[in-house]
């Protein structure tokens, strides 16, 4: 068996659920590649396929297993500048962060929006085709946004899996 890169992290909160070191193990193999077919991610942990194919279902129904994913590669489909952007709300905008984060979410050019604790309060993932597209979708949407007292944007120059 692989390590699945989790401990087990959330026993005894009182929204975890259970699992054990052959479900992490699933878990870390999933993570590695979702596609994994059921007979080789069984013989990598060490279960019957049967029996892999259960607890596959079972982490599913109980919700550890929300959805997979496909992973683009950007670069192919004319992506050249991807970039990280702190934003800092402003204090009489509190109120407004949460639904100015998901308007953020449904953007074209958006990856990932987290709501953070602390500073700054949005850290944004935006894909763009070069600088002036970047530029352009700064200006348009944060800095004329008056939810948004301060961005910063920092070019991502590798991103490392």
């Amino acid at each position: 068996m692989q390590s699945s890169g989790w401990t087990d992290m959330g026993a005894g909160a009182a929204n975890s659920v259970q699992v054990d070191e052959v479900d992490l193990a699933i878990l870390g193999e999933l993570s590695a590649d979702a596609r994994l077919a059921n007979n080789i991610l069984a013989q990598r942990v060490g279960l019957a396929p049967s029996t892999c194919l259960g607890r596959v279902k079972a982490l599913r129904t109980r919700g550890v297993i929300e959805g997979y994913e496909a992973r683009i590669n950007e670069k192919l489909l004319g992506v050249s500048v991807n970039a990280m952007i702190s934003i800092i709300v402003a204090p009489q905008a509190r109120d407004r962060m949460l639904p100015a984060a998901k308007a953020l979410a449904a953007l074209g050019p958006v990856r990932d929006v987290f709501v953070l604790g602390g500073t700054p309060d949005l850290l944004v993932r935006v894909a763009t085709r070069s600088i002036d597209e970047l530029r352009g979708f700064v200006a348009t949407h944060l800095g004329a946004n008056r939810t948004f007292s301060s961005t910063q944007t920092n070019i991502i120059f590798e991103h490392l899996r």
